[in-house]
């Protein structure tokens, strides 16, 4: 079985398990776009999984008008579009909140994430094809949470019991992802994705994989609206994943 079967094959087994979680305040909404948005997240596994990477890249869970509109990581709709070849049918989840619909990849909002994240990797590799080859992203919750005003609800700001039952899932959902990729490096889109990263390596005892972080590109993030891509970058150099001494288009505008 090659890497992206084993990751679809998990992630079917993942859908199973928290279509049966039961979250309490202040989650009132729940998106899974493994389920309704799959058929993206498919072709994009299927795609770009194939092969063993040097490094996964492990963010956190998705954005409303990124992977909840695509299905794929960061899924700034031009990028997974124009960029990757990906131009899934995309469903309605069960329930949605009236302020954050579901338009699939008809949807006009932007992702700042998405754009900062792949934008960096365009102008760093030039095609999908050729980043993807030793790298691949994924969340470490395939989930979203809303609360009663559509307001987003990160997995750090789930109840205690909520966060244990979650994570539990998430751990081995990662295990599995990297078990079938076997990265040299996972590296944390922000410190929530790299304390998970650091929680499972020593769980599972991943004795030979290398670990790191970078900033989160949201503009959530105070430090990521000064030249993201730029620090970026040089922090990818400095932990030895990159090479130094690449030249960047200077950084696009949010």
């Amino acid at each position: 079985m090659d890497a992206a079967s084993s990751i679809l094959g998990a992630s079917r087994r993942v859908v199973r398990e928290l279509e049966r979680l039961a979250l309490h305040a202040p989650v009132d909404y729940v998106y899974n776009p493994l389920s309704y948005a799959g058929d993206g997240f498919r072709e994009y596994v299927t795609r770009f999984a194939s092969t063993q990477k040097r490094a996964l890249f492990l963010g956190m869970n998705p954005g409303p008008w990124g992977m909840a509109q695509t299905g794929v990581p960061f899924g700034e709709i031009s990028f997974v579009r124009d960029w990757m070849g990906i131009d899934a049918e995309v469903r309605s989840p069960p329930r949605t909140h009236p302020r954050i619909p579901v338009l699939g990849f008809a949807a006009t909002r932007s992702e700042v994430s998405g754009r900062r994240f792949w934008g960096l990797m365009n102008d760093r590799f030039g095609s999908a094809r050729a980043f993807f080859r030793k790298n691949f992203v994924a969340n470490y919750c395939p989930l979203m949470f809303l609360d009663s005003r559509g307001g987003n609800v990160t997995p750090d700001k789930l109840s205690k019991t909520d966060r244990e039952a979650l994570f539990e899932i998430c751990d081995r959902f990662l295990g599995e992802t990297f078990r079938a990729l076997e990265p040299q490096w996972i590296v944390g889109i922000g410190r929530f994705a790299e304390n998970r990263v650091l929680d499972a390596a020593a769980r599972f005892g991943w004795k030979t994989v290398r670990t790191g972080g970078i900033p989160h590109p949201s503009p959530a993030n105070p430090g990521a609206n000064l030249d993201w891509a730029g620090n970026t970058a040089r922090r990818l150099e400095l932990l030895g994943i990159w090479e130094k001494d690449r030249a960047l288009r200077p950084p696009r505008k949010p």
